[in-house]
């Protein structure tokens, strides 16, 4: 590993200032289960590591029925799972929080560092476009937001410029009959890397038969994860039928443009899409139901 520089700020500036002097050559430091590896394989390189984790604002968890949900950038994903309220009202966040890694990952890692690495395959950023959730991010002009579904750029990059970092993901109350769910294939338990994901949310109507809103995130399908605009609206007003969320899958997988890997073939994501936007319809509409 190459060598670099350490610091630790206490607040948003200071945070600010430091990675706007490093002209580029700054990483930041949350849970640090992507950031070391990388640095240490020579994926990433860096004059100067800032860890975040002692700056109050990134270490926010507050939830609350009329406000939503506030999730600091370096909050561990098992805050999220453990919390019975955030995981009754954003469920497909915590559906994805509890795959990252294994348990001890999950001590460590956090959601917004998750999104920060803006792997085309991240679990959480479909639960995030999902619940439509938005990225407070600071810099030295100050503090900008950004959709879920508009930070990722491309494999690896996301909106960030130099001198920002992101400081809070915040997600709106949850609204009545509606919930979501998020599932994954990986090919087998040793390779804990998404051939597929999805993340769909849901709202129905009082006697739980129609769909009046929904939101479709996917991951694994392109070069940056996707938010499925088509599909979501034209589920607005339809039954709440399996046939009816399978035919939203195929209208889904039109915003996929995926490759051919070790993981997978297109042609089988593109099948994959179909199966677990299905899924994940039929169990959020399920759960909205409870």
């Amino acid at each position: 590993m190459k060598d670099f520089s350490y610091a630790a700020p206490t607040t948003l500036k200071e945070a600010a200032d430091l990675l706007a002097k490093a002209n580029g050559k700054a990483r930041v430091l949350a849970g640090g289960t992507d950031i070391i590896v990388q640095l240490r394989e020579g994926l990433r390189d860096a004059d100067l590591v800032v860890d975040v984790k002692k700056i109050p604002e990134l270490g926010e968890l507050s939830y609350s029925p009329a406000k939503g949900l506030r999730l600091g950038a370096s909050v561990p994903c098992y805050r999220i799972y453990d919390h019975a309220e955030i995981t009754k009202a954003y469920p497909a966040l915590a559906d994805s929080a509890r795959i990252v890694g294994g348990w001890q990952i999950q001590s460590r890692a956090s959601v917004g560092g998750n999104l920060c690495n803006s792997s085309p395959a991240a679990d959480t950023i479909p639960a995030l476009i999902a619940h439509g959730a938005t990225a407070v991010i600071a810099g030295p002009k100050g503090q900008r937001e950004v959709k879920a579904e508009e930070f990722c750029t491309a494999p690896g990059r996301n909106v960030l410029q130099p001198g920002e970092l992101l400081v809070t993901i915040v997600f709106p109350p949850a609204a009545a009959r509606s919930s979501s769910a998020y599932e994954r294939f990986i090919p087998r338990n040793e390779m804990d890397i998404a051939v597929v994901g999805a993340g769909s949310w849901v709202q129905l109507s009082a006697d739980g038969q129609t769909v009046q809103r929904a939101r479709i995130g996917l991951g694994a399908v392109a070069p940056t994860p996707q938010f499925a605009p088509e599909a979501s609206q034209w589920l607005t007003g339809k039954p709440a039928t399996e046939d009816i969320f399978a035919r939203a899958g195929e209208l889904a997988s039109n915003v996929a443009s995926p490759i051919t890997d070790m993981r997978g073939t297109a042609e089988y994501r593109m099948h994959l899409v179909g199966i677990l936007v299905k899924r994940t319809l039929l169990k959020a509409a399920d759960r909205a139901r409870t």
